[in-house]
């Protein structure tokens, strides 16, 4: 039968497009809460900066603090910079100008706080793109010159007009769908749609892998553009990377008991300016850069200039930044979240079975319904955790591989070893024991789904390695493990190079998509389609990802306007395969029979699936 579609489907469907789109109704302004030098030995620092130009009103707020070693009559050269491009570049006299404390300039601290109009044909040349196109990649420079014109210091500023594709609205949107359609394959199985339950449960599993590569992507060490750190920070959900408050302070507490010292970037940024690590638009500016990091306070941990209070951000600690998460919480903040996800599926499977039972003891539910789940509870509750720990898997792995290079605490080493080693072991287990099924199936009746299917004990617990490809690719769960553990062992152990990470990356990824497209191994046209379509839009994300270290030396213009595609393509993408995972999650739910809309798998899985409660003595004689 043909599902009708509801005014509750349509509104779905609307809010989830609505939500992929960030504000355009915020008010319109230029701003900047970083000054960072940009030079060697800069006779300029400042430790505070906040800079708000309002175009409404034609005024520009500042609260500056800073340090100079400068004395005397000084001139400056502004530059402003936008997506590499540079759109301005003008000359300045402090004394023309009437800025009182730069004219002359004198040694020491400067605290300057004011807000001033400006004359209001400034605002006729800031082309109005530039309030209107979120995440707004620019910067100003200024150069101050002495009086025999030499460069004694050299600031720049990271500007942003307040609007960003970072959005929560994505962020649970995305993580909503997702859990409603894993929700949906447990509840269409237990009605005893095997079919359906399998296809659901197949795009689901894959979608939540895509949001998973989409984190992994800001994750990198390679410095994005700002639309892809902001893009890309909006699935950081899916590694366990959420802010909670009683998490925090767990964390930092477990951290201060273990002999660790916890990181205190968040809670001195009144008097620390911190830059995300981003393009530079020069060599000299970027050999700044990487002096600056050679003073770390730990190897790969944020730089820190003792004198400047200049923190520079990469990678993993770029991404906890974001999240408002210390750097040394991270990786407690991911477990944490991890662990609380784990008990939480397994409370709700046991609360479910007893209200069942209850709902059958008074009679409003039919004995024969979820009767499968209700007699072999036990058995399915260990099948959905192992589904679980593969799908937290990639998490695990990237977060402990990192904390191995940190070493926040000796505790927090051994909780890095013993997920990962447990988790690794337990899945090759796993999946060791699905080939182990399938050989024999295979030996006694010439077919692999045979006793795979047949058997409902193997496919409540071990169906989750194995029902999203067909029965003779029953052992490609090996190489899918195989892919995320050396993915994100270059994701944790290099953020510290990310030429490297970039490409190990697309070696991977090409690897995988190669293989995928040469074998096909998933259950049918489909659902093939559907992984591989992932797996290319991840290899052309790992593309732009080498495009973005540099290393073809190309103009930072076009490194800025492919940020700005990879965020168009991702987003319409991501799109396309919430809305494509939603239709089939609530056709899932709601059709009477959703059989109808899945042609029979070749592999004839459904002739050999059979109820606990209808099997007989046939599979005791297989031992």
């Amino acid at each position: 039968m043909r599902l009708s579609w509801s005014s509750t489907t349509f509104s779905l469907i609307v809010t989830t497009l609505l939500s992929l789109c960030p504000s355009t109704f915020a008010l319109n302004l230029i701003e900047s809460k970083s000054l960072n030098p940009c030079q060697v030995n800069s006779s300029f620092t400042a430790t505070l900066f906040n800079v708000v130009f309002t175009p409404d009103n034609n005024t520009i707020a500042f609260d500056v603090v800073g340090v100079s070693s400068i004395s005397g009559n000084v001139t400056a050269e502004l530059e402003v910079i936008a997506y590499g491009y540079r759109i301005v570049k003008q000359k300045l006299d402090p004394c023309t100008m009437n800025l009182g404390g730069l004219c002359p300039m004198n040694t020491g601290q400067i605290n300057i706080q004011s807000n001033i109009v400006i004359p209001s044909d400034v605002k006729t040349r800031i082309p109005s793109i530039a309030y209107g196109v979120p995440d707004l990649d620019g910067l100003v420079r200024i150069y101050i010159n002495n009086t025999a014109g030499l460069s004694v210091a050299c600031v720049e500023a990271k500007l942003s007009n307040g609007k960003t594709v970072d959005q929560k609205a994505v962020g649970w949107t995305t993580a909503v769908i997702a859990g409603l359609a894993l929700l949906a394959s447990a509840v269409t199985s237990g009605l005893g749609h095997s079919n359906t339950a399998a296809h659901v449960a197949a795009n689901s599993l894959s979608l939540f892998g895509f949001f998973q590569a989409q984190a992994m992507i800001g994750m990198t060490a390679v410095t994005l553009p700002p639309i892809v750190q902001s893009w890309t920070q909006n699935f950081q959900w899916s590694m366990g990377i959420i802010r909670i408050g009683f998490v925090q302070d767990i964390a930092t507490w477990y951290q201060r008991s273990t002999g660790g010292t916890p990181s205190t970037l968040l809670s001195t940024l009144a008097t620390t300016s911190v830059e995300v690590q981003k393009r530079s638009v020069d060599t000299v500016h970027r050999l700044f850069l990487r002096a600056y990091d050679q003073l770390t306070k730990r190897s790969g941990s944020t730089t820190v200039a003792q004198t400047t209070k200049l923190v520079i951000i990469r990678g993993i600690q770029r991404v906890g930044f974001r999240a408002g998460i210390e750097v040394s919480n991270v990786f407690l903040t991911g477990l944490i979240f991890f662990v609380i996800f784990l008990f939480g599926v397994a409370l709700a499977v046991a609360l479910f079975k007893g209200i069942c039972e209850l709902l059958v003891r008074v009679g409003r539910l039919k004995g024969d319904k979820f009767q499968d789940f209700r007699n072999g509870w036990r058995t399915v509750l260990k099948g959905i955790l192992f589904r679980m720990v593969l799908i937290g898997y990639p998490q695990i792995c990237v977060l402990s591989f990192w904390e191995l290079t940190r070493r926040d605490s000796a505790a927090e080493v051994v909780l890095a070893l013993f997920f990962l080693v447990s988790m690794s072991i337990s899945l090759a287990w796993a999946a060791l024991k699905v080939i182990r099924i399938a050989k024999r199936s295979t030996n006694m009746h010439k077919n692999p789904a045979y006793i795979l299917y047949s058997d409902p004990s193997a496919l409540n617990k071990w169906g989750f390695l194995y029902v999203q490809f067909r029965a003779t690719a029953y052992y490609f769960i090996l190489p899918v493990l195989a892919y995320i553990v050396v993915k994100s062992a270059f994701i944790g152990f290099s953020q510290s190079s990310q030429d490297v990470q970039a490409v190990a990356l697309v070696i991977i990824e090409a690897v995988f998509l190669i293989g995928v497209s040469i074998l096909r191994p998933w259950m049918d046209k489909k659902t093939n389609a559907f992984n591989i379509s992932i797996a290319a839009i991840n290899f052309l994300n790992v593309i732009f990802l080498l495009v973005f270290t540099a290393i073809f030396n190309q103009p930072d213009i076009v490194t800025g306007v492919m940020g700005v595609i990879f965020f168009v393509y991702n987003a319409v993408f991501a799109l396309v395969l919430l809305i494509m995972v939603l239709i089939s999650s609530i056709y899932a739910i709601a059709s009477k029979n959703p059989e109808t809309r899945y042609q029979p798998m070749r592999d004839d899985r459904g002739s050999f699936i059979k109820s606990q409660s209808q099997l007989t003595t046939e599979l005791d004689a297989l031992g």
